[in-house]
């Protein structure tokens, strides 16, 4: 039978394979990061490139492209007054999710000590963070976590929104101060929740059952 043709401008495996498929569609040099970034919900351009470092702006124009190709992204503008343009992911583009975490997982233990060289952004924690702490809280909340290097927030529990966002937010069930290396450590389990707060190493603030969970109490 005929091989069907390529996609103008993107190499293939060729392959019958599950996993061939999915690198031919997500398999570029920097496209799982970018989902990365777009997983906190709508993204300008100007945002992906600033928390994207050592990307070109034509490569990222280009992996944007592939993406909203392969129905992983859409790009749409904001309602006045903003105006603005974004991208943000599709419900196929959410189911990444569980992908990148494993990439996470599977990395953790290289993640030692920052090289001269890496760039440093804080809510590059927030995936590990947050398998760590749905590990412990299966249900609903928002968790603010406060580092040296920046704030963000995670969102537990939700349905195909955003799993977190950068900043603050209002309202947080739970709110945690730490700092990266404590940060990295409960990421890959080799530090509990109680554990940090015993040692001084983390600061877990708020009422109710999530913030008891965290601080060991």
């Amino acid at each position: 039978m005929p091989r069907p043709p390529r996609k103008e401008g993107r190499r293939s495996y060729d392959q019958f394979c599950a996993a061939a498929r999915a690198l031919d569609a997500i398999g570029d040099r920097w496209s799982l990061l970018i989902v990365r970034e777009l997983l906190a919900g709508p993204r300008r351009y100007t945002d992906l490139h600033a928390d994207l470092p050592g990307v070109s702006t034509d490569v990222l124009a280009s992996r944007l492209k592939d993406l909203e190709r392969e129905s992983l992204a859409t790009r749409r503008r904001l309602p006045p007054p903003s105006s603005a343009q974004v991208y943000e992911l599709s419900p196929r583009g959410r189911q990444l999710l569980p992908v990148l975490r494993a990439l996470g997982e599977w990395g953790a233990p290289a993640l030692t000590e920052p090289r001269p060289t890496d760039a440093v952004r804080a809510h590059w924690f927030a995936l590990p963070l947050l398998a760590r702490i749905e590990a412990l809280h299966t249900g609903p909340g928002t968790v603010q976590v406060d580092l040296d290097q920046g704030e963000f927030h995670l969102h537990l529990g939700t349905d195909g929104g955003p799993v977190y966002g950068e900043g603050q937010t209002e309202a947080p069930a739970a709110r945690l101060r730490l700092d990266a290396t404590t940060c990295a450590a409960l990421s890959r389990a080799e530090l509990t929740f109680p554990e940090a707060v015993a040692r001084g190493l983390l600061e877990v603030a708020g009422e109710g059952e999530l913030a008891r969970v965290l601080g060991g109490g």
